[in-house]
């Protein structure tokens, strides 16, 4: 498999594990120095583990569950180590037992890891930045 096809199977491995909900597997597709830009919040998270105590909290305190998650319109571009990921997502989640439907666009940059012989080629995301789809677009 040559690494755009690596970062596209990354990529569509951690839509999958958010769109499940299977928090262990989507965290594990990041590595520990993530960074995390979304529109929604007033500063960035600068951690996956920052990340997971927000999702923590959303679980627990408005019942945060992801219904779906679809991923379309997916563009890639390697430079050296590093890759960057674009796409369109759509997102359906219930959150204080109200449903809510957003379209976005999201950039992940994934970073090659290289540090052990498993690890060896294997792609985890390094940072993430959601944006509001630009208004009058089409639905993907």
């Amino acid at each position: 498999m040559n690494e755009r096809d690596q970062v596209l199977k990354a990529a569509a491995d951690l839509v999958s594990a958010f769109a499940r909900n299977d928090r262990e597997a989507y965290f594990g597709a990041f590595s520990a120095d993530a960074s995390f830009v979304f529109y929604t919040l007033e500063q960035p998270l600068l951690s996956r583990d920052a990340y997971q105590a927000l999702w923590d909290s959303w679980r627990a305190e408005d019942g945060f569950e992801v219904l779906s998650c679809t991923s379309s319109n997916a563009f890639v571009s390697l430079q050296g180590d590093m890759a960057i990921f674009i796409h369109d997502v759509a997102t359906e989640l219930r959150m204080q037992g109200e449903q809510h439907f957003s379209q976005e666009r999201e950039t992940i940059v994934f970073r090659k890891q290289a540090s052990s012989l498993e690890q060896q080629g294997h792609w985890l995301a390094c940072h993430e930045h959601l944006s509001a789809m630009p208004e009058g677009l089409p639905p993907p």
